[in-house]
């Protein structure tokens, strides 16, 4: 174990310490908005390097050279829209001068400089996925169809399928791939790409809608592994013609998936990175856009693992003859790479050091990106010169700076907290230089009665890494007392839990059970994101070993601290992190005696094929894999107190695995606890939720404390 970091021991206050003695309610833990450190959304006026954000109820603009200026008040608003808003709805910038805001299922767009509307159009009755492209014209779907609309608010159809499994302007391959949306407006705004999906030979599963008069089964398309998958298309419409032409794309059969895809700078290509069904081989191919035509493979990547392309490519501003490619496949970890457009030929590695990246902005002689290279627990802005690939580093305070770039890329919103400190949001300038702080948010949590959090490592179970932790110990700590633990894992793919963020990305709920008397401890583990491929990919075809090795490892840590009490520990998560804790309460009986696990994984052959096949294979051919993780073979192993929540409606982990697991413990009598959320989904969110962390903290002190 490496020696601790960071810890949090709290801000100083103006009122002093004694002030520290409040604790939360669940409400304040689940809901208290007002105890996040305060935070202003940023944007840029178009292709102005002016940052806007509401204040006070005014739409301000604010170059970082002069004061800010009001552009818009809600009064002014107001009388625009004929309404009584007692506050700024979403908005966004259609271009330097214009607004478009949603409201009163309208869409309008207003000149912030004379204060007038320049389009007023009544939205689709039932309209969703609206997407403008960037002039006169707004796409969006309707069932199972895509539409748009022209500047005078008439309506025409692109698709008119009346079978309702084919589904046009809509994401597929559920969200996977880096996939969220499935409308793609052309550079020029006269060419709609859309995806098409045909799942008529994907199996239903029924969800139980208890809002009819006798409850009724609401049927959800669900691709399971080893089963038939949605059959992904790419169309392209013209707007002067009328026609719409389908990409020729035939690289691995009709189940491949189709992501990231990618206009060319001309609106004349669409690039489209094709996976097989397998995920194991990915094609980079050109095609025409308007005759559909497959021009050339620019880029193979290929693992005997899994490929996961999940970023399109983006073309050199001013320069159309090369592109960035973002990819793992090639050195291990996420880097970019500089690609010439006609050949497909890498010319150079644009970020070469071992760490991932992702690009932020460009102009044509630097890429910007932030970088996990500092440390995997910190996120940093740098560029690199795209010709002499001198690197220079931007940001410099401890933490995790969220970036946004300017659209010239001249200038950077830069939002950061750190484990001590709440929020600064920096404008600064390309260089690097802070040209006006917007906001040093204070700490809105100084009057409550927090326990010490601190950021460390373990190794983890294969000695190679240092799996980061967060540790929270109880309210008033008393090193010469015992207190029950609770670890909280995820462990999954795509979630980092553990960052040098205000507080270290605790959840509140974390320093609620701390102040109950509880230490809480949550560790990322091999298999999470941000550390590289090869520790990515270290659960591949048999989810919940390697975790549970590295969870573990951080057991063994808490075990060796002499407050925690080794007969009293729990563990507690959701989705994959369900699947871990009933994972490690099963596994390891003797170690945990209490487990609350919410919407959980139980036979990966019940999940869905994208994500399940990726990381487990096909059940066809990884049987054993598929056996050695499933839960039901565990669930006679289970000694200690289970609780197991879950949405009664969730689309995403279906209830087939909750009940079946229920059902292996009814066959070989071992109690379990189950609680069902009706209307819910794959997590139990607004109001309701506080219920749900009642339920928990309830039952860990109902049978651990």
């Amino acid at each position: 174990m490496r020696k601790l970091l960071f810890t949090f021991l709290g801000l100083a206050m103006s009122v002093g310490a004694t002030a520290q003695d409040k604790l939360l309610t669940m409400e304040e833990a689940v809901l208290g908005r007002n105890l996040a450190p305060k935070n202003i959304h940023v944007q840029w006026q178009g292709d102005l390097d002016v940052a806007t954000y509401l204040m006070d109820k005014n739409l301000m603009g604010d170059d970082a050279q002069n004061e800010p200026r009001v552009l818009m008040t809600l009064d002014e608003l107001n009388r625009l829209l004929g309404g009584e808003l007692k506050g700024w709805p979403d908005y966004s910038w259609k271009d330097a001068r214009t607004i478009i805001v949603r409201h009163d299922n309208r869409w309008i767009e207003i000149n912030v400089d004379d204060k007038t509307v320049t389009s007023d159009r009544k939205l689709a009755a039932k309209g969703q996925n609206f997407k403008s492209n960037g002039r006169d014209l707004v796409a969006y779907t309707k069932a199972n169809n895509l539409y748009y609309m022209d500047g005078n608010g008439n309506e025409f159809a692109v698709t008119a399928n009346r079978d309702r499994n084919i589904v046009s302007g809509q994401f597929v391959s559920r969200n996977e791939f880096g996939i969220t949306d499935g409308i793609f407006w052309s550079p020029d705004g006269r060419k709609l790409a859309f995806y098409q999906k045909d799942e008529s030979q994907v199996s239903s599963f029924p969800l139980f809608d208890i809002t009819t008069r006798t409850g009724s089964a609401r049927m959800i398309k669900y691709p399971m592994t080893g089963m038939k998958s949605e059959q992904v298309s790419l169309g392209v419409y013209d707007i002067a013609s009328g026609k719409t032409v389908f990409m020729q794309v035939d690289d691995f059969g009709r189940e491949q998936y189709l992501t990231n895809i990618a206009w060319d700078p001309r609106s004349e290509k669409i690039y489209i990175q094709v996976l097989d069904r397998a995920q194991k081989h990915m094609h980079l191919n050109r095609y025409d856009a308007l005759s559909g035509r497959f021009e050339k493979c620019l880029i193979m990547e290929e693992s005997t693992k899994y490929v996961e392309p999940s970023t399109p490519i983006q073309f050199v501003k001013n320069d159309p003859s090369k592109f960035i490619y973002r990819t793992n496949s090639r050195d291990g970890y996420f880097s970019l790479y500089l690609v010439e457009a006609e050949s497909g030929k890498i010319l150079k590695r644009l970020t070469d050091i071992d760490a991932d990246v992702d690009i932020k902005g460009q102009d044509g002689t630097y890429i910007y990106y932030t970088s996990a290279e500092v440390s995997p627990i910190d996120n940093h802005l740098f560029r690199v010169h795209m010709k002499s690939g001198k690197k220079t580093r931007l940001t410099f305070e401890e933490g995790w700076h969220d970036i946004l770039m300017s659209r010239n890329a001249t200038m950077f919103v830069d939002n950061y907290s750190a484990l001590n400190v709440p929020r600064v949001i920096n404008l600064s300038r390309n260089d690097g230089r802070i040209a006006k702080e917007l906001l040093k948010a204070g700490n809105p949590t100084a009057d409550y009665n927090y326990g010490e959090i601190t950021i460390g490592t373990v190794k983890s179970a294969d000695g190679k890494y240092d799996n980061y932790y967060r540790l929270i110990k109880p309210m008033n700590f008393d090193p010469a007392k015992k207190y029950p633990t609770i670890v909280y894992v995820y462990g999954g793919p795509h979630a980092q839990l553990v960052r040098n963020t205000w507080t270290a990305s605790m959840a509140r709920w974390e320093m609620l059970m701390a102040q109950k008397g509880y230490v809480v401890f949550v560790m990322d583990n091999r298999g999470t994101p941000n550390r590289g491929l090869e520790y990515e990919q270290a659960i591949h075809r048999q989810c919940g070993q390697c975790e549970m090795a590295d969870q573990m490892k951080g057991v063994e840590f808490l075990k060796s601290l002499p407050y925690v009490d080794t007969e009293r520990m729990g563990v507690h998560g959701w989705s994959y992190g369900g699947f871990m804790t009933i994972s490690l309460i099963t596994n390891y009986p003797d170690t945990f005696k209490v487990a609350v696990a919410g919407g959980p994984v139980i036979d990966w052959k019940w999940y869905e094929v994208m994500y399940g096949e990726r990381y487990m294979d096909s059940p066809h051919v990884n049987a054993e894999g598929y056996e050695k993780v499933s839960l039901l073979r565990k669930a006679k192993d289970l000694k200690g107190k289970l609780l197991i929540c879950q949405g009664v409606i969730d689309p995403v982990v279906v209830c087939e695995h909750s009940l079946s697991f229920v059902r292996e413990c009814v066959k070989n009598n071992v109690q379990v606890d189950y609680f069902p959320y009706p209307r819910h989904e794959h997590n139990v969110r607004g109001k309701d939720r506080v219920h749900l962390m009642q339920k928990v903290t309830n039952y860990f002190e109902d049978y651990l404390k």
